[in-house]
């Protein structure tokens, strides 16, 4: 999951998802790159679970799986509490309480 999000391609498509499905070519449109390396950004994305695809006919459409990032946000909120944490207590030995 981190890893398919760490590209900021990937991040710019799961970006214009989250607007709705669209096509590989509609995908592909803002990136200077080619339809094979976009592609590749999407398997990425695909692997991850961050998105599924559908064929019909020619067209491949992608979307946005709901929430595919669960298991990322539920990490990093478990990693964000203890510093949380730390920063509150210190915040509050400042203050002198």
């Amino acid at each position: 999951m981190f890893h398919a999000l760490s590209d900021a391609t990937r991040r710019a498509v799961v970006e214009r998802l989250a607007q709705g499905p669209a096509s590989v070519s509609t995908l592909a449109e803002p990136f200077a790159m080619s339809l094979p390396a976009v592609v590749q950004h999407l398997g990425v994305l695909e692997r991850a679970g961050v998105v599924v695809s559908e064929k019909t006919g020619r067209v491949r459409t992608y979307r946005l799986v709901p929430d595919g990032t669960a298991d990322a946000r539920t990490w990093l909120d478990r990693h964000r509490l203890a510093p949380e944490r730390r920063l509150d207590r210190l915040t509050e030995h400042v203050r002198g309480g």
